[in-house]
This record gives C-alpha cells, sequence and structure tokens, in this order.
C-alpha cells in the first residue's frame, strides 16, 4: 500500500545488543517508454514497437548497529552524572523524492509507560528512571543524536545534536530529516549515530536496569508523524481515530464479559475505514489484533477494573489507491490482495481502498472468503452538495466523461434518481408498494453529513452509511412488476462494481456466508465488517444494533425482493420474508464485477 511506510529499530539501552525489527514497503513505479530497436524494420505500410518496462522502487530501509567495544551498558555511581553511554550507528537507503523522517519515543518493557521508560529488572518494578535532561536531582536518562558527516549527512532536528544531551522523548519527535533522498539499496547510504547520557540518584536500588528507544522511519517525509498511544480510562473502551486528519467523535463504551463494539463516527478524506485494532501501530506490530466495526468480542472484566487501564481501540485506515471506476485499477488492486483471514489477525495485505468518482467517498476493500472482491463499508452516495436536492444518476461521470457514473442501468428512465431527505415522509418515501414506486428511486440519508459536536452512540453514525428503497438501489430498473427470477440489469454501484445476487445457495449472499462457515460471528467479524445497521420502515430507522438488512439485486415476487438478513443467533442469506419490503431502505454493498 503506498502511504506512510515504517522502519523501526528498537534500540536497548544496556544490553550488549540491538533488538533490530525492519518492517517495511515497497512501492513500484513503472515508468514505461517506447524505442524501435535498430534491428526492427520498419515497412511504410506497419510499424514496429518494442516497449520497454523499468521498475524504480520507492523503498527505504533502516539498519542498526552498536560500535564494538562501546556497548549501551554501563556501571554508574549513585548521585553522579553519566555521558556517552554506548554509540549506536543508525543508517538508512532511500530511493523517494519526498526524502525521509525518522521518529523517536522511549520504549520500555515492551509497553510504553507515560514519563518512566528505564525499568528495573527484577522484583522491585517501581524502581525507574524516567525521561529528563539527565544532570542533577531525580534520576533520569538523555539522548543525543549526531549526523554522520559524508555526502549523505541527514539534518538532526529539534536540538538533538547539541552539546547537551536531549530529553528522551515520551511522545514520538522528530529527530532526523533527508530530502530527495536517492541512494535505495547500495552506497553510503545516511547515517547519525546515538549515544546516552544519565544521571543516577542515590534512592535507586542497586541493580541492572534497561529501557530502550524506538526509531521510526517514515517515507516520504511529507507524512503525518507516527501516532502516539493514546490514553484509557478503566472500565471502559475508548475509540481512537489514531490519525490527526480526520472527522467526527466518538464516545466511550463500558465494558462487559461480552460487548459489541460500536460502528466508527471517524471518516478521513481520501481513505476507508477497515475496521479497529487494539493497536495504535497495527501497520507494523504483528501482535495487533483486527476487529469488524461492530463485531462482538469477549472480555475478561477483571482485566479493566480497579487500577486496571481500560481497552483503547483505534481506527484502521487504508489510502486510496485509485478510483472503482477504474477498471484497470480494480482488477490490479483485487489481484494483489490475499484472501482475508477470519481469525482476527492483523494482515493489512487483505485489504486495500479505493475512490467514487462520483462523490469523491472512499471505501475499502477486501478480497473475502469467497474469493471475490467486496467493499467492507456500507454505500453512502447521496446528495452531492449537502443541499437535499435530487441527484440525478446521468450516464457519464463529470470528473471522467469516458466512464459511466453507475453500473449499466436502463437509459430510457428520465427519473433515476435519488432524493435525498433527512426525514422521510408519506411525501418523498414511496409508501404505496405498486407501480407507482418504479420511478421513485429514493434514500434516506442524514448520516454522513450531521456529525455536530457531540458524541453519535445511535444515530447519524458515518459507518451505517445510507438507506435505499429496492427502486432507488436497481437504479430504476427494479419494477414493481419484477418478480422471482428476475435480476436488475443495473444498480447504484460504482460502474464495474453491482449489488449481490441471492435467492438460492449458489448466489453471492450465499455462498459468502457458506464460505465463511455459515456463522452469524463471522458475517460480522473484520474483514467482512456487515453492521447491524437496521433498516428504515415508514417514516423512521428501527433496529439498529439488532439485525443488518443488504439489498441484492434479484427479485422475489412482485412486492418483495431478496436481500441479506441476520441478527444475534441466525443468517438468512436469501431472505425475502416480509411482504411490501420493496420500499423499506436497507443497506448496500458492492462486489466487483
Amino acid at each position: 500500500m503506498k502511504g506512510i511506510h515504517y522502519n523501526y529499530i528498537e534500540n536497548n539501552n544496556t544490553n550488549t545488543k540491538t533488538e533490530l525489527i525492519i518492517a517495511g514497503g515497497m512501492v513500484a513505479v513503472t515508468l514505461a517508454s517506447a524505442a524501435v530497436l535498430s534491428s526492427v524494420r520498419v515497412n511504410a505500410d506497419t510499424d514496429a514497437v518494442d516497449e520497454v518496462s523499468i521498475t524504480v522502487p520507492s523503498a527505504c530501509t533502516m539498519s542498526g548497529n552498536i560500535a564494538t567495544g562501546n556497548e549501551h551498558t554501563a556501571s554508574i555511581t549513585p548521585n553522579t552524572y553519566q555521558n556517552n553511554i554506548g554509540k549506536t550507528t543508525i543508517t538508512s537507503y532511500c530511493n523517494d523524492a519526498g526524502g525521509y523522517a525518522i521518529y523517536a519515543i522511549g520504549y520500555t518493557g515492551d509497553k510504553y509507560d507515560g514519563e518512566d521508560h528505564i525499568k528495573l529488572i527484577g522484583t522491585n518494578t517501581n524502581q525507574k528512571i524516567s525521561t529528563g535532561t539527565a544532570k542533577t536531582g531525580n534520576s533520569q536518562w538523555a539522548m543525543r543524536i549526531t549526523p554522520v558527516t559524508g555526502t549523505y549527512a541527514p539534518t538532526i532536528e529539534n536540538n538533538y545534536n547539541s552539546e547537551d544531551y536531549h530529553i528522551v522523548p515520551d511522545t514520538y519527535e522528530k529527530v532526523a530529516t533527508y530530502g530527495n533522498s536517492t541512494d535505495a539499496t547500495g552506497g553510503t547510504g545516511s547515517s547519525i549515530e546515538t549515544t546516552y547520557a544519565a544521571y543516577i540518584s542515590g534512592t535507586k536500588a542497586a541493580d541492572t536496569y534497561t529501557g530502550k528507544v524506538k526509531y521510526t522511519l517514515v517515507h516520504p517525509s511529507t507524512e503525518p508523524a507516527p501516532i502516539t498511544p493514546q490514553s484509557t480510562e478503566t472500565g471502559k473502551i475508548r475509540y481512537y481515530a489514531n490519525v490527526s486528519d480526520y472527522q467526527g467523535t466518538m464516545a466511550d463504551q463500558d465494558i462487559a464479559a461480552s460487548v459489541t463494539l460500536r460502528p466508527s463516527n471517524f471518516s478521513r478524506t481520501g481513505y476507508g475505514f477497515a475496521g479497529w485494532s487494539d493497536k495504535y501501530d497495527y501497520a507494523t506490530n504483528p501482535e495487533a489484533k483486527f476487529y469488524g466495526p461492530m463485531e462482538t468480542i469477549t472480555l475478561n472484566t477483571a482485566d479493566y477494573t480497579g487500577t486496571n487501564p481500560g481497552l483503547s481501540l483505534y481506527a484502521v485506515w487504508v489510502k486510496s489507491q485509485g478510483n472503482l471506476q477504474d477498471s484497470t485499477k480494480v482488477t490490479s488492486v483485487c489481484n494483489s490482495l490475499a484472501p482475508a483471514p477470519i481469525d482476527g489477525t492483523a494482515n493489512l495485505s487483505s485489504v486495500s481502498a479505493l475512490t467514487d468518482q462520483r462523490d469523491n467517498n472512499t471505501y475499502a476493500i477486501a478480497k473475502l472468503a469467497d474469493n471475490k472482491c467486496w467493499m467492507i463499508e456500507n454505500l453512502r452516495l447521496a446528495d452531492k452538495d449537502g443541499s437535499n436536492n435530487d441527484i440525478e444518476l446521468s450516464a457519464t461521470n463529470t470528473n471522467s466523461p469516458s466512464l459511466p457514473l453507475t453500473n449499466v442501468y436502463l437509459s430510457s428512465t428520465t427519473s433515476n434518481h435519488l432524493s435525498a431527505s433527512t426525514n422521510p415522509t408519506s411525501t418523498v418515501w414511496c409508501t404505496s408498494n405498486s407501480a407507482a414506486c418504479d420511478n421513485q428511486s429514493m434514500l434516506y440519508t442524514g448520516n454522513t453529513t450531521d456529525r455536530g459536536t457531540s458524541p453519535k452512540t445511535s444515530a447519524n453514525t458515518y459507518s451505517y452509511g445510507n438507506y435505499y428503497n429496492w427502486y432507488s438501489a436497481t437504479a430504476g430498473n427494479g419494477k414493481y412488476a419484477n418478480g422471482s427470477g428476475y435480476t436488475a440489469p443495473g444498480d447504484i454501484c460504482p460502474a464495474g462494481w453491482t449489488l449481490p445476487t441471492s435467492g438460492s445457495a449458489s448466489m453471492d449472499f450465499a455462498t459468502l456466508y457458506s464460505s465463511l462457515s455459515s456463522t452469524v460471528a463471522n458475517i460480522r467479524k473484520y474483514p467482512n465488517n456487515f453492521l447491524y445497521s437496521g433498516l428504515v420502515y415508514g417514516s423512521s430507522v428501527s433496529s439498529r444494533g439488532s439485525n443488518g438488512n443488504y439489498w441484492s439485486k434479484s427479485a422475489g415476487s412482485s412486492g418483495s425482493a431478496f436481500y441479506l438478513y441476520f441478527y444475534s443467533r441466525l443468517v438468512y442469506p436469501s431472505s425475502y420474508n416480509y411482504g411490501y419490503n420493496k420500499i423499506e431502505g436497507y443497506s448496500v454493498r458492492c462486489l466487483a464485477q
């Protein structure tokens, strides 16, 4: 995935070795050129061109070593200050026009620990050494970073290379940068050297203390800095967007033995929301767990009571790789995805994101257990300008006229539109399920634009998306008279995408459900992410948090169409049990054709 690429070095401060973790990515940039080779004859009526493709990696790596005989270990007399404790050389090789940045954060005992960073190894774990100036007073440690001189010497930030030692950061701080780097895999690279200092008071127990600094390489350097772990509250689940460029707010949730997580009310321009993780650094943390936005999880409540911390969950974001309507891009992205596991493991190779050109909404996508590429977010197509006027489903996209706006639909239907209303009434919502509804393609909206300032717990939640009656979901192709065996030839999914089929065991919803071992829990797990988004019945939303309803493009009878229906105990992948349900507002998921 293009975006932030992290390489981690964890630098052990007192032991004789460096613990090294390299976790990075490569973005292949293909530069196509054409050349006519001398051996190719070009006749008057023919042409011959030999196309040459050159791949230039945009990749950055980081490595570190402890200078022999100068390890990070020292015996310090109490009430004394000692500097130049060891020296580590950290070398980066990078081929990125944006250069790179290196961030650092104090790291202790495999956990970030507020102001305390060096911990006693033994029984008395309260004996800690805090980050500080490491001069006098409290027991403290500090760091100094100097550039290695040469062609690729980086710039040291925040006075880390001053004569004095700098406080070891307890949140991520940028410590070095280098711009327009062109040395990817060989040559001298660019290097920094880090040494440490410490002051130990006479109150500290005589023992061995150990701590670490975690270095993170980010490229290009214009990308946001890594996010520091966030606070928790005992007995609460706290939700974090985990980035600075987001919209929306969310309230805390009480911890229980069995708890259904809340859907996200966070959004981020140009990124799809893929679920929740229990680690802020989920992109490179092999121990991270991933959860669906409304997955039910089991917790040991004793772990979150008394003085124990609560549970922090972080939004999992996936950067858009292009447009949903670009068939070449869709094929490339979907083919690159690994089949998605459903065991909660951190596997971002299973997800990506693409952007709908109609309204610039970005959706996370995944290759699910049926080996098909699905959106894993509910469709949010609505009124473009927020004025609650009709949005016409015109034959072409104004941004790219050569691309159809939607999937194939009946061009002869003049009233193919979505009538947006934040409060459906009988005047805008088709309430009589009859032929009169054929051209009344309506949706219920108000979920993606009204955030307000207060946390949203039930209404107006971003992940729920919008609700569409069947006439709207099929973009006017689905008529009242369309009965069993009819499949709408078009729908409101983007060009190249389609509503699922339903009605028999061999159709899309049933096949997916069977591939998920036919368990109700799996359909809500990451990355399947089907939500209890409820439905619109009459003039209001109901059953949010208790059941899910998703349209297919298959008709069931004159007044009914097939859909996916599920609740806590059962899943009906081909349900049309309720009469007149073509007029009800359900959620929409699209899959690649």
